[in-house]
């Protein structure tokens, strides 16, 4: 727990340092002033990521990447200590100085520090994910070890699944330190939705719900449900952390009435950040049409410039890694075919590997099955659920079903037209339908069946509430009024403690049971050393004189054991050193 807390501080520091850096220039080139201080942090993981992507095509991702990395912040340290210096001090002086509300802040601040060393305790121990011994692992330790290696896909496929999240890890994993490769990652960006989601806490006193508060609570939700999981380097964790935090700012902005673009837009950037986790997540890019619009229409040529320069410039690094390790511009998917390289992986490979995804989201371990039609896996996928993910599914597909009614009616005239959160709630809604109809693999898209009824259902609610519903519509033959008023307003505190009732209930469920898991498997020899990558029993063979693992039994192979494979494999090295690459044997 110890080693994760120092990781946590130093990632605090570098990506604080280099997320107000990258803020101060922009709000200077587009006027704005931030609001939360979590937007230099998510700004700063961002570019941080980016920048170990871009590390990783030139060398290892090691202590180099490191000091200059450091470098970078202490510059912008000693360029800004003025500014920087008056923001802590005003900070300091806001906790400590005695006056009104001075307790809150100083309440606030110690949950603050509860829920770091809680989750620093967390990500400290817990249940390692199946797919890092599978191959997060091995992805990390080559990013440590080599960074990017041409065509390392051929030698195993899963090693081209190219998420920015493992350069991440790699560049905080501290393994050149010579002790073990640490992976504290997923738990800092859980540590940082639970800020918040904290403050849900806002609302609960202000009597008052709206739609992002609904999206809050989901998230609570899910971070009970991966507390003793977010030790591993799952890049599904970084994704749905991510989303959860877009998609709340998102609707945080909408019921402020902010009417700046540059929020909305940096939103935008950080969906092409998430994009780049795990490219199922590329629908949430629906949300570029809302800056997109106003900018256009507005003739904010210079912006539009600026926006799709960083976008570009997330994005590119993520590509040009996509096409050294597999040969494709988007692996697994063949349909772009731009490359003919000898280190691609050959079409058939990479057409059965985008099956094999399908078909096991569905349910199933034989890609035979990927031609049946979605009326007879879905039963069967349906049955296989839990209950909790039963009635969420069923929840969300409802909540798809109403949102399409609500659209006929603004569109019809019936309800007032609230085309802002339509935008939010057909992105999440649209989400979950592709993951639905292509691999609905839980952990693969639970963020849109968590999020769909939240901020569809969360977003009718608040229309309620506020009034906005427009005097054409009558409640059981009343006006809207007197009468309707009443009954809407007996609706809506009805929908708000059966709601908050039930998800409630659910995450204590939740808590009981992770209570009594880690009491159950309780260890206390992690309190100064995170618990390490799991390890498998391997075999060895060569390949032109260079040793190569593979699992004695089942396909993991973990992290010690490198280069390593789940399988025995038949490729070519590209040159004396596997540095230099691998490339399929052709027939």
């Amino acid at each position: 727990m110890l080693s994760v807390t120092g990781i946590w501080l130093y990632i605090f520091f570098t990506t604080a340092l280099l997320g107000y850096g990258i803020l101060r220039v922009l709000t200077r080139l587009i006027p704005y002033r931030i609001r939360h201080g979590d937007s230099c942090l998510l700004c700063g993981l961002a570019a941080v990521t980016v920048y170990a992507q871009l590390f990783s095509l030139f060398g290892r991702v090691a202590m180099a990447a490191n000091l200059l990395l450091v470098a970078v912040c202490v510059s912008i340290l000693y360029c800004d200590r003025r500014e920087i210096i008056g923001i802590l001090r005003g900070m300091w002086n806001g906790i400590s100085q005695n006056k009104s509300g001075v307790l809150e802040r100083r309440g606030r601040m110690f949950i603050m520090v509860f829920l770091f060393f809680l989750f620093a305790y967390g990500t400290s121990r817990g249940a390692i994910h199946y797919d890092t011994g599978l191959y997060h692992a091995q992805s990390i330790r080559w990013l440590e070890e080599y960074g990017v290696v041409k065509g390392l896909g051929n030698l195993h496929c899963r090693l081209a699944y190219n998420s920015s999240s493992f350069a991440l890890s790699a560049l905080y994993s501290m393994a050149f330190l010579g002790g073990q490769s640490y992976h504290a990652a997923a738990g800092w960006l859980a540590f940082l939705l639970a800020k918040v989601c904290l403050e849900l806490v806002d609302s609960l006193r202000a009597r008052r719900l709206r739609a992002s508060d609904f999206a809050r609570v989901m998230g609570i939700y899910y971070l009970v449900n991966i507390f003793d999981e977010m030790i591993s380097p799952a890049s599904d964790y970084f994704m749905v952390l991510l989303a959860f935090y877009i998609v709340i700012r998102w609707l945080e902005l909408l019921e402020k009435k902010e009417r700046a673009i540059f929020p909305y837009a940096m939103l935008c950037v950080m969906g092409v950040f998430l994009m780049t986790v795990k490219l199922s997540a590329a629908l949430i890019l629906l949300l570029v049409c809302y800056p997109a619009f106003r900018l256009l229409r507005e003739r904010h040529w210079k912006e539009v410039g600026i926006y799709l320069l960083m976008g570009s410039a997330t994005a590119l690094p993520y590509l040009t890694r996509n096409v050294l390790l597999s040969g494709w511009l988007v692996y697994p998917f063949t349909q772009i075919d731009l490359f003919d390289v000898r280190w691609k992986i050959p079409k058939g490979v990479a057409d059965y590997d985008a099956r094999e995804i399908q078909v096991w989201g569905r349910g199933y371990s034989d890609v035979t099955r990927y031609e049946i039609s979605m009326k007879e896996w879905m039963p069967d996928w349906f049955r296989s659920l839990a209950g909790s993910d039963k009635l969420l599914v069923t929840a969300a597909m409802a909540s798809v079903c109403i949102l399409i009614v609500c659209v006929a009616g603004m569109l019809l005239g019936v309800c007032k037209r609230r085309w802002d959160i339509l935008l939010v709630q057909v992105t999440v809604a649209g989400s979950f339908v592709f993951w639905l109809c292509t691999s609905p693999l839980i952990r693969y898209g639970c963020v849109y069946v968590y999020l769909t009824p939240a901020v569809i259902l969360g977003g009718i609610y608040d229309a309620v509430l506020a009034d906005d519903m427009t005097g054409k519509v009558q409640v059981s033959g009343m006006q809207s009024t007197g009468g309707g008023a009443a009954l809407r307003k007996v609706w809506r505190e009805s929908v708000k403690w059966c709601g908050l009732i039930g998800v409630v209930s659910l995450s204590m469920y939740k808590c009981l049971a992770l209570g009594r898991e880690i009491a159950a498997s309780r260890e206390n020899d992690y309190w100064l050393v995170q618990k390490d990558y799991e390890n498998y029993e391997t075999s060895s063979y060569e390949i032109e004189g260079v040793t190569f693992y593979y699992p004695v039994n089942g396909d993991q192979v973990g992290y010690e054991d490198f280069p390593s494979a789940p399988v025995r494999v038949e490729i070519e090295l590209m040159g004396e050193e596997i540095g230099d690459g691998f490339a399929a044997i052709r027939q």
